[in-house]
């Protein structure tokens, strides 16, 4: 119950939605990613795909990152368990993809919990570290295990559902943009309960946390457990994407990606993992985008886009940092204020 905006009651205070205004945007979101793919074109379908993939993933690096202050650069080499937990599914079991989804986001998260004990004892560069020496070593395994195919890696039929083929990005978006919407929706409640609180009191202060009786390593392992979940079920919707899985698929550059989503797009908010993933999904695009209009006065700018989309990752990352550190998720919260107040702002 709510008198105008006063809440009057817990249940008012903690509602995700609270005002009329916010269920007919979110109402017209469902809508419109309802329309999209019926009045986009096949290459932007496939772009909305992919950015849902990687909000997916970088949901999940913000629950550990963002919201626990457990610093990961191995969230790619979790994707790639996910994506070869499907594989393997598939191509030797046959079971539905749902099925598929659910236990490559379980085995993922129970990879991430095995590599996420040095947590206790390690935090910052150090345990980035660690999770970069996680990633090699899943590395090493995707590469030498005779089930994941080796350097060949594996190749997988499309999912199926009522007999359709999933086989084309206009098919595959009817999965994965739900998947990904529950996802969200899932890690925005999260932070409700008395678990995701625990996150936040272990990021701002974990001694403080654990004298008021917050089991630090069971909080942690947690936090890993559930990032690792994201991580898996987000590979799994990769795979099924492009359907051929090989160890070279999940480099840690891609770890740096999902880093520099959180970063820009604002830690320790579900909306800022949202816009960080989609804008640096897109900067690629805009990079091609430059790289082929100044083709014709520069033949070799194409062997070029590879280290110059390093090279901006890296910047977006300083940047950021340096000022605007909340990110993307900040700059939208001071445009609605803005229009709040507007036009009595001073």
């Amino acid at each position: 119950m709510r008198i105008g905006t006063i809440k009057l009651s817990y249940a008012t205070d903690e509602a995700l939605f609270d005002t009329r205004v916010q269920w007919v945007w979110l109402g017209l979101l469902a809508l419109g990613l309802m329309i999209f793919p019926f009045v986009a074109g096949p290459y932007w379908v496939y772009l909305a795909c992919l950015v849902a993939i990687n909000v997916a993933s970088a949901t999940g690096l913000n629950i550990l990152t963002g919201y626990t202050g457990l610093v990961s650069l191995g969230q790619a080499a979790f994707m790639g368990v996910g994506a070869y937990t499907v594989a393997v599914l598939e191509t030797r079991v046959g079971t539905p993809f749902f099925i598929n989804l659910l236990l490559a986001g379980g085995m993922t998260a129970a990879v991430g919990v095995v590599f996420g004990i040095p947590s206790l004892r390690v935090k910052g560069l150090y345990l980035a570290i660690a999770t970069i020496a996680a990633s090699m070593i899943l590395h090493f395994v995707f590469a030498h295990w005779p089930l994941t195919g080796g350097t060949r890696g594996l190749s997988m039929p499309p999912a199926g559902f009522l007999g359709i083929a999933l086989d084309q990005p206009q098919k595959l978006y009817w999965l994965i943009i739900p998947v990904t919407a529950l996802m969200v929706l899932g890690a925005a409640n999260l932070f409700r309960t008395r678990v995701g609180r625990a996150f936040i009191a272990v990021r701002d202060r974990d001694i403080s946390a654990e004298v008021l009786g917050i089991p630090l390593l069971q909080t942690k392992l947690t936090s890993f457990a559930l990032s690792s979940f994201y991580a898996g079920v987000a590979g799994g919707m990769w795979a099924y994407f492009f359907r051929v899985v090989t160890p070279e698929s999940f480099p840690l550059i891609n770890s740096i990606f999902y880093l520099a989503a959180i970063i820009v797009g604002g830690m320790g908010t579900i909306l800022g993992g949202i816009l960080g993933a989609t804008f640096m999904t897109l900067v690629p695009e805009i990079l091609k985008l430059v790289v082929g209009w100044i083709t014709p006065w520069m033949p070799d700018a194409l062997s070029l886009l590879a280290p110059i989309r390093t090279i901006v990752f890296g910047a977006l990352i300083v940047g950021f940092l340096i000022f605007e550190p909340q990110g993307l998720a900040e700059i939208w919260q001071r445009i609605r204020r803005f229009f709040h107040l507007w036009p009595f702002r001073t």
